[in-house]
């Protein structure tokens, strides 16, 4: 029986520990808290995860909350503008989603995850590793892999500069989740995730979630570095947070404060701020000793959480290394292993990775033409909110201005030929179709 060790209890270890157990590989999972400690602590993150993300859970049969969480069934995005008469938004749309979205509060499902590890009789060792603990571990291993994004262990895997054009944290992070969010206007039947995007500041996102006290709502801020948005550095306590939080709604996005007027934290550590810069590193990590370890997820691609795509990364790099382990059988996890193994993985990153950091520039011209066109043809609403889940298919008409402008006129043509011959019987949808 193979051996292998996981250094970090997050969506991708913890997703690729509970898999590879289930194949009957003996799992030692280092984490450095306890279920209990993970499930009453502070929040870790935002998170909505997608369809191919949620598919990756559910073929791993971890798939636990899907009963009880929001399901997500549009995303929305708007732009703010300053007018004579105030703060409005300037454009508003929501795509429709082709399979449903959720986010499940990590101290839920972490704390669940582990629990469920440990009860189907996974090792579980409860420490902060250091480079040394790895070290003296790693050769009574067949494979070691580093699926923490933080600490120490990050310093083991070098920053590629030719992936990682940000050398410094483009957006200040502050979250809250809270109880009492009153529903989408323009959707109030359906669960929505919204995003507000308010140029030369930063942005809003709303995301409906499921936490350790029942159904919430995140509200989380993106702030550019030393702007408006940027406002809180030394906020003590989650009244204060969600003051300021509430504050930034009123002046910045009016139509969300409307829904905001009774929320509440739902709990003690309900908040989280931050900002780190987004990376891609060297996935071979060498210890003191010249022995080699693997990172994984956040330990070696990390983007601002701008586009959601954390989570959703993190659980396709745990399907990519655990498919490539199991095809590698009885083989050595060397170095040529390892290397191809994350290639693997990077085939889908490096997109994630390309639109979060067009995402974090100034749009251009051809991409502010995108979203407002999205307004008024649903088909590119659509296109654009299932990017979120296969970031792929920007790669054919976002990032290109010819192409996009090819795109919008393919489309604008189809939606009015549909149009016309709805009206005269002789074809059926509307401009609201795909």
């Amino acid at each position: 029986m193979r051996r292998i060790l996981i250094v970090g209890a997050g969506q991708s270890g913890l997703q690729l520990a509970l898999a590879l157990q289930a194949k009957g590989y003996d799992v030692t999972l280092m984490s450095h808290r306890t279920p209990d400690e993970i499930r009453t602590g502070r929040v870790m993150s935002t998170q909505i995860m997608f369809r191919t993300a949620l598919q990756h859970e559910r073929d791993c049969g971890l798939d636990f909350w899907e009963g009880v969480v929001p399901r997500v069934e549009g995303l929305g995005l708007s732009v703010a503008g300053d007018t004579a008469a105030g703060p409005r938004r300037l454009v508003g749309w929501t795509g429709r989603l082709r399979g449903r979205a959720q986010s499940v509060d990590q101290r839920l499902k972490m704390a669940g995850w582990l629990e469920t590890f440990t009860e189907r009789g996974g090792r579980l060792v409860i420490h902060a590793a250091t480079v040394g603990d790895l070290d003296f571990l790693a050769h009574r291993y067949d494979l070691t892999l580093v699926a923490a994004g933080k600490g120490e262990l990050v310093s083991l895997f070098a920053r590629d500069p030719a992936r990682s054009p940000y050398a410094t944290p483009q957006r200040s992070l502050a979250l809250v989740y809270v109880h009492g969010l009153g529903p989408c206007p323009e959707h109030p039947e359906a669960e929505t995730a919204r995003c507000t995007l308010v140029p030369g500041a930063g942005e809003l996102w709303v995301i409906p979630t499921l936490t350790t006290s029942g159904r919430a709502d995140i509200l989380f801020w993106e702030g550019l570095p030393g702007g408006p948005l940027d406002v809180f550095h030394g906020v003590d306590g989650p009244g204060e947070h969600l003051a300021r939080t509430l504050e930034l709604l009123e002046r910045y996005a009016p139509w969300e404060y409307g829904r905001a007027t009774e929320v509440e934290p739902t709990d003690a550590g309900a908040t989280l701020t931050g900002r780190y810069a987004p990376a891609v590193r060297d996935p071979v990590g060498r210890l003191p000793s010249g022995a080699l370890v693997l990172g994984a997820a956040d330990a070696v691609v990390v983007n601002d959480p701008l586009t959601g795509q954390g989570a959703n990364s993190a659980a396709k790099c745990a399907a990519a290394y655990l498919a490539a382990i199991l095809e590698r059988g009885d083989g050595p996890f060397d170095e040529a292993w390892m290397r191809a193994a994350f290639a693997r993985y990077w085939e889908s990153a490096r997109h994630a990775t390309r639109w979060t950091n067009t995402m974090l520039a100034p749009p251009p011209g051809h991409v502010r033409r995108l979203i407002d066109a999205a307004g008024v043809l649903q088909p590119v609403a659509d296109r654009f909110a299932n990017g979120f889940d296969d970031p792929a298919d920007f790669e054919d008409w976002f990032y290109d201005a010819a192409r996009a402008e090819e795109y919008l006129a393919h489309v604008a043509a189809h939606c009015s030929g549909a149009s016309a011959g709805a009206r005269d019987g002789t074809a059926g949808g509307t401009a609201r179709g795909r």
